[in-house]
């Protein structure tokens, strides 16, 4: 409990980023964040802070190392140097889920749907009836219209990424992290998803890191856009989101969506001329 009750200041001479400090509102704190491929920089002494409870959305030119940025993060990719903490904590110490862009190879073909958002309560040892409770809730948040008795391959592409998603969320995640969640499927079955993921994790209150190569997704969906250069990464822009929720596609022709879509994109086309 002790390690949730942070300071809200610096103490005086210590150097950041600290375990005992984090800035107010703040759940993931990236300090000096260092990472090369095959000596090639992608992130030099790069810091952000990313707000609790919001969607943040990662944007920025092809191979800028969106993805790698979220795997860093998110604990399935080393860092080469730097500092990432959540509250204060340690990655080992925070409870993560992830949603891979390839729903076909996240899920076990061989378990139905429900069985497949079951395994990870399973592997952490989660009474039948609270993992039922779970399932439950989040069928209801996502006002399913198929069967979760079917297998993987009885299912079309987004009823198979719904349920990649939920199996995320059904271990309560303190932190969200989704790369290119709706690039495999058609433009309609994307509108859908995107109403029904923004619905559940804004009732959920989840902190969400997601990557997106559409610039109408990204601005969309979040409540802040983090705009990335080339290589080496640095922000081109931290963008504030504030349109109000719930959104719908009538929020697509909002002058206030259209004005914030042409900002950011200038600001991503004047960071490609740049580098």
């Amino acid at each position: 409990m002790a390690q949730r009750q942070r300071q809200v200041e610096a103490p005086e001479g210590a150097s950041y980023p600290d375990l005992r400090w984090f800035p107010p509102g703040t759940h993931i704190t990236v300090r000096g964040l260092k990472k090369a491929f095959d000596g090639n920089p992608v992130y030099v002494g790069f810091d952000i802070d990313l707000p609790k409870g919001k969607i943040v959305s990662v944007f920025g030119p092809n191979g800028c190392g969106k993805s790698t940025f979220i795997n860093m993060v998110a604990g399935l990719m080393p860092i080469d140097a730097g500092q990432i903490l959540f509250e204060g904590k340690t990655i080992a110490e925070t409870r993560i889920g992830y949603v891979f862009q390839n729903y076909r190879e996240a899920l076990f073909p061989w378990l139905r749907a429900v069985d497949n958002i079951h395994y990870p309560l399973r592997l952490m040892g989660v009474p039948k009836a609270e993992r039922d409770r779970r399932i439950e809730e989040l069928v209801a948040g996502f006002d399913l219209k198929f069967d979760l008795n079917r297998y993987p391959y009885q299912m079309s592409g987004g009823q198979q990424q719904t349920v990649s998603i939920m199996r995320s969320l059904v271990i309560e995640p303190e932190v969200l992290f989704l790369d290119e969640p709706f690039s495999a499927l058609d433009y309609e079955m994307t509108l859908i998803m995107r109403d029904q993921l923004q619905k559940v994790l804004v009732a959920r209150g989840v902190t969400t890191v997601l990557v997106s190569h559409d610039l109408e997704e990204a601005v969309y969906l979040a409540d802040k856009v983090l705009m990335l250069t080339r290589r080496p990464s640095r922000i081109a822009d931290y963008m504030d989101v504030d349109l109000p929720r719930p959104r719908d596609p009538s929020t697509l022709t909002d002058p206030r969506f259209i004005d914030l879509k042409a900002r950011t994109l200038e600001v991503f086309q004047n960071a490609v001329r740049a580098s």
